[in-house]
């Protein structure tokens, strides 16, 4: 008789079984095309407690089981200043999906709105960074993993042009510039938010949000945040009514950039015209 499968145990299943096609090839894909993990890393899985970076932690936890690659995991939860409700409801997930985490307490929320009060995600999103990669370094890890998915490199991408006035993209690997030798991985780099989705609705699991006083005061006061993000994935949904493709186009774009055809472009920091070359032409 077949020994019956814990929660855990069948959520796990889900990921390699029902979502292989979804999460388990695509994270795969990443993982390999990129060269996002390497024998001897100690990766510090970064986890926000929303549903991408516990998808993320489960993907590397089963990676970690069946890879020829030795390497190392840890997982780290920073507290920012959730309140008690949303502390409760990570350690809860992650006692649930058997999740080890670490967790150490900063009081970024709190600095971000006092420094940025009109619009503080953004210092918010660097504080955080910052803190990880601090925290990472100082448990021995030479990498940090985030949950940014293809969803998010599509939105960025799109952001960048109808706000930004700019072609810019995500990169599934950076070296950071001011903790020397740490790297910035995204393995879910070639998955998609609704896989994500319907994982997540599929095994009955719930996750906190942003989580930020800031947001959640918006919704007290039943105000509305003008968010370029959400305005960007309501745009993508409407395209995709008229193409299905339109997802996996504007992300092939990011990977076949023809240089050729741009009037401007900046290297390294350094900005290349059109003119420079057509000059030099006969």
């Amino acid at each position: 008789m077949a020994k019956e499968l814990s929660r855990c145990q069948q959520i796990e299943r889900s990921i390699i079984t029902t979502y292989r096609k979804e999460l388990w090839s695509p994270f795969i894909l990443a993982v390999k095309k990129y060269r996002l993990i390497e024998a001897g890393d100690k990766i510090a899985v970064c986890i926000s407690g929303g549903k991408d970076s516990i998808v993320l932690a489960k993907l590397m936890q089963e990676l970690q089981r069946h890879s020829e690659a030795p390497f190392e995991l840890v997982f780290l939860v920073m507290d920012p200043g959730y309140n008690a409700e949303n502390r409760r409801k990570i350690e809860e997930n992650a006692d649930l999906l058997n999740i080890p985490i670490n967790v150490f307490e900063s009081d970024i929320f709190a600095a971000a709105e006092s420094a940025a009060s009109e619009a503080p995600c953004y210092l918010c999103a660097r504080m955080r960074r910052g803190h990880l990669y601090a925290k990472a370094k100082e448990l021995g890890c030479n990498k940090i993993a985030l949950g940014h998915h293809k969803s998010d490199v599509i939105e960025t991408t799109l952001m960048g042009m109808l706000y930004g006035g700019q072609i810019q993209g995500m990169l599934p690997r950076i070296k950071s510039t001011n903790f020397e030798g740490m790297e910035l991985i995204r393995p879910l780099y070639c998955v998609l938010e609704q896989d994500i989705i319907r994982w997540r609705e599929f095994n009955g699991l719930e996750f906190i949000a942003c989580a930020c006083k800031f947001t959640e005061g918006i919704a007290a006061k039943n105000g509305e945040l003008f968010s370029a993000r959400q305005r960007v994935k309501e745009l993508i949904a409407e395209l995709k009514k008229e193409n299905a493709n339109i997802e996996n186009n504007i992300f092939q774009s990011i990977h076949n950039v023809q240089l050729d055809t741009l009037a401007e472009y900046k290297k390294d920091g350094k900005k290349y015209s059109f003119l420079e070359k057509f000059s030099e032409k006969r």
